[in-house]
């Protein structure tokens, strides 16, 4: 589930939002009650921060990662991504939450960040591909499918 963002939005998630967001990283079936001792905080306050982000667009949702995901994807490829201004951080929080983005590494040169995607059919990952280049302050795109592993570490 997706919220729409009001014009007016400038707000900046504060050091318990990042900690919050941190633990949900680590395991996003934690219970209220496990986050809230992780974090030193209610439960209250962690349901009502919870819906706070996710009222603002920065939680777009909760998804789970199998072994078998990790393993291999029938489909997979890197994307390079350009992005103007300021926009970096906003990018990688939108691409940390999309479950078909097994890694995101920041670069240097022509591109400012490559996406490895995995995906189980072609149309998925054009879907994912057109997701990504929507996003306001994404300039530029240029994506290699991965046909096959030559060496694995």
């Amino acid at each position: 589930m997706t919220f729409a963002k009001p014009s007016n939005w400038k707000a900046k998630m504060d050091d318990m939002d990042k900690r919050l967001i941190g633990a949900l990283r680590h395991n996003a079936r934690a219970s209220l009650s496990d986050l809230a001792a992780s974090l030193g905080l209610t439960r209250a306050t962690v349901r009502a921060r919870l819906a706070k982000l996710q009222e603002r667009g920065d939680i777009l949702g909760f998804t789970v990662v199998m072994k078998e995901d990790r393993l291999s994807d029938p489909v997979r490829g890197l994307m390079m991504i350009a992005i103007e201004g300021r926009g970096t951080d906003r990018i990688l929080r939108h691409l940390a939450g999309m479950p078909e983005v097994r890694r995101v590494y920041s670069t240097n040169g022509r591109w400012d960040v490559i996406v490895e995607i995995g995906t189980d059919t072609l149309e998925r990952f054009d879907q994912i591909l057109f997701q990504v280049r929507r996003l306001e302050g994404v300039t530029a795109s240029e994506t290699s499918l991965l046909l096959s592993t030559r060496k694995d570490s």
